[in-house]
């Protein structure tokens, strides 16, 4: 891993978290993700499953976590399985986990090898009455490949068919859902490491550059500052190709008098960042692209302010609905008889905006949370309208990421990185005469 080390006491809270909405005499079981193989010996970078990940801060493949809080031996009642290290592995594979860095890490002090999980698991589960197992149950989950948890959840059932199965999966969303200050804290390094590359991109911007071009120096500003990567895959979409909500091929040339639209954020520890702005690729915007790009930005504004406790996110994204229906009108996009005959199922402004306006984010992009339960404060949020006209060749999407008060309006996590169509054209402008001397 690239990043610090993060306090274990973070791992220490959210595993009591947990716990406290564990029903009487139950053990849950955490497992790492697999290494996926591509073709002959290559594999895809390791990447954390988040959940262990949440209550351990293990980064590491082949690891187990089980927590039993009810267990008679005080000393199983948080456990960490992990892959043997020995001389032979760190010179072939690189260092893994001893047992000491595994406790200075989490916070969880029995450690055993991976080996010895069968007999160790049989005592424990001869004690217990519950087995929480861990099920992907986001709402956008793709489970059509069989993951380690998968295998472990077929292979417990097969083999302790007589114990009552319950689901940690709407207890990581609780949780997971409110972040601890230390987690904001991790995003904010995200969200700064983000603001470094977008500077650095508008310095970089002019009429002849390729998208894969603008991609290899956001690249590079994050590597440079410990962060893996992209926390998604980059969208960098320049004229008519903004248009396309999910272009990801970032293989055009940037045209003067095009606006390109930036969908790419930052990684750090895990935690992701999700920005996107609006840029004119000459440094100027025109009169009508300012007037859409002003457009996206009140409805944004407006939109985060509504972000406070006890709001329904059903209900919100309603009301942004009516609030882009109005810049819609503004900007001769719709009509009023287009909103009096509209199937309210899809209403008129679908048409330019036809996504949603904030999700969940957290150790994942789209975090999981709780959709149907009032928003909380420490909830965090991306805000993301948008407004997209094919005839005009014109795309725009602005967002941030911001975190939820107790009281007033959202922190803005984002709000260092420059969006006011003003300030956004003397930045370039600036620079370029810079580069020009």
């Amino acid at each position: 891993m690239k990043y610090k080390r993060i306090a274990k006491e973070l791992y220490e809270n959210n595993r009591r978290r947990f716990v406290d909405q564990l029903d009487p005499n139950s053990l849950a079981v955490f497992n790492s993700n697999d290494i996926v193989t591509t073709s002959a010996d290559s594999t895809m970078p390791f990447v954390q499953h988040r959940d262990i990940l949440h209550l351990s801060g293990v980064d590491q493949e082949e690891s187990i976590l089980i927590i039993f809080p009810d267990c008679q031996n005080k000393k199983h009642r948080e456990i960490l399985f992990l892959k043997e290290t020995n001389e032979h592995i760190a010179v072939w594979e690189g260092e893994k986990l001893t047992k000491k860095a595994a406790f200075e890490t989490s916070g969880i002090r029995t450690v055993y090898w991976l080996d010895q999980f069968p007999t160790v698991f049989k005592g424990l589960m001869s004690e217990a009455q519950n087995i929480y197992v861990n099920t992907n149950e986001h709402t956008r989950a793709n489970t059509e490949g069989e993951s380690r948890e998968d295998r472990f959840i077929s292979w417990c059932k097969k083999d302790y068919p007589g114990h009552t199965y319950k689901r940690s999966a709407p207890i990581m969303h609780r949780i997971r859902s409110v972040k601890h200050p230390l987690e904001i804290e991790l995003m904010q390094h995200a969200c700064n490491l983000t603001e470094k590359a977008f500077r650095r991109i508008m310095n970089f911007l002019k009429p002849g550059v390729w998208e894969y071009e603008i991609e290899a120096e956001i690249m590079h500003e994050f590597l440079r500052n410990r962060s893996r990567g992209f926390a998604y895959t980059p969208i960098i979409a320049s004229g008519a190709n903004a248009c396309v909500l999910h272009y990801i091929e970032n293989n055009q040339q940037c045209k003067d008098g095009d606006v390109i639209l930036f969908d790419w954020a930052a990684e750090y520890a895990n935690y992701a960042s999700d920005m996107t702005r609006c840029l004119p690729v000459n440094g100027k915007f025109t009169t009508r692209q300012k007037a859409v790009y002003n457009a996206v930005l009140k409805v944004k504004n407006e939109a985060t302010a509504m972000l406070t406790p006890g709001v329904m996110l059903a209900d919100y994204h309603v009301e942004v609905g009516k609030l882009m229906e109005s810049e819609l009108l503004g900007l001769n996009l719709i009509s009023e008889t287009d909103i009096k005959n509209q199937d309210p199922s899809w209403p008129a402004y679908k048409k330019y905006f036809m996504h949603g306006t904030s999700h969940f984010i957290g150790l994942d992009t789209h975090d999981v949370g709780l959709w149907t339960e009032p928003i909380q404060a420490n909830n965090v949020f991306t805000v993301e309208p948008g407004i997209y006209i094919p005839e005009e060749n014109l795309g725009i999407r602005l967002e941030d990421d911001v975190v939820v008060q107790e009281t007033g309006a959202p922190f803005n996590l984002m709000g260092n990185i420059p969006i006011e169509a003003e300030e956004i054209e003397e930045l370039m402008n600036t620079s370029n005469v810079i580069q020009e001397a």
